[in-house]
């Protein structure tokens, strides 16, 4: 069986194929380039950020291309028309990332209710100034837009904190560390509730956007909005006015529009706005976690079982 591999770990992923088969490896890098005849190659295991132009490229030299797994949770960017001509299984990477993305939620959290920002500006000037007006976590209320499995890791941990959880779900049930969970078109009534609103949900053509002027009308002023889905989703433009006249009291962001966000962009001078580059699923363990499932499929691929994290392409996720 042939293999299309990226060139970024394919030397640390080659000795961990599963004994017993003659698997034959292609090394492919970040523009496209192979190293050999992929014409007969099977299954094609991406890497992160993922160009269309490098997906096209090894579509068209794997014309019996089978399976491809993509590290990624959200995989909206590679769903182009010329991807979905063609009859391939496509996996995910959901449940790989929510662990530290978790983590880094409840740190922008931690670090608005206690007043980082202010204090590492203090310390810059050298100033000792206490009696900043700080929060506990406790009793506030945390709005989770898309209690998938990223959603459900900051539920776990923010009910350590002692916070009320709501949850929105395309599918709605009871689930562990919710207090609520309403469908994917109810969550606007749970706003006034919320302390806090996390973006958790896929980009598809149902979400893109929908964080836009009238919705953030409906925010609490004291609301502070997290986004660690896709930037898309966010109407940046909305979210700019409602910052500059004080509609909601911050935001973060760990994705946006255009990445890398260009320096002359508006965003970098809001008030009251944390920008991250992309980077709150980064952790030494997400390498781990995305091996060990991509091997656990190798081998439900070759055993002929159904694979986990197939993506349903029509609903983008």
């Amino acid at each position: 069986m042939k293999l299309i591999l990226p060139v970024e770990i394919a030397k640390d992923l080659e000795p961990k194929l599963p004994e017993g088969n003659e698997f034959r490896v292609v090394r492919v890098d970040h523009e496209g380039n192979l190293d050999g005849d992929t014409t007969d190659a099977e299954v094609y295991f991406s890497w992160f950020y993922l160009k269309p132009t490098t997906l096209h490229r090894v579509l068209d030299a794997a014309p019996l291309l089978r399976w491809h797994h993509a590290p990624n949770a959200g995989v909206n960017h590679m769903l182009t028309s010329k991807y979905l001509e063609r009859d391939l299984i496509l996996t995910n990477g959901a449940g790989v990332h929510g662990v530290p993305i978790a983590e880094f939620v409840l740190t922008y959290i931690l670090a608005h209710a206690k007043k980082f920002g202010e204090f590492y500006q203090l310390h810059s000037e050298q100033k000792w100034q206490r009696g900043l007006a700080l929060e506990e976590l406790t009793e506030k209320t945390l709005l989770i837009i898309g209690a998938g499995g990223i959603g459900q890791e900051i539920a776990l941990r923010a009910k350590v904190f002692g916070m009320k959880v709501l949850g929105s779900s395309l599918y709605p049930r009871p689930l562990a560390n919710f207090d609520q969970v309403v469908g994917a078109n109810e969550w606007q009534e749970l706003l006034p509730q919320a302390d806090f609103i996390v973006i958790a949900t896929p980009l598809t053509p149902e979400t893109k956007g929908m964080i836009n002027l009238d919705v953030l009308r409906l925010f609490p002023a004291h609301s502070y909005l997290i986004n660690i889905a896709r930037g898309a989703i966010v109407d940046e433009p909305a979210l700019i006015h409602a910052l500059e006249n004080k509609w909601i009291v911050g935001a973060a962001l760990d994705t946006v529009t255009i990445e890398p966000l260009p320096a002359e962009s508006p965003l970098w001078k809001v008030p009251n706005l944390l920008i991250t580059p992309h980077n709150s699923g980064n952790s030494p363990k997400t390498q781990e976690r995305t091996f060990a499932l991509f091997l656990d499929n190798l081998n439900r691929y070759i055993q002929g079982e159904p694979l986990r994290n197939v993506v349903d392409k029509t609903a983008g996720y």
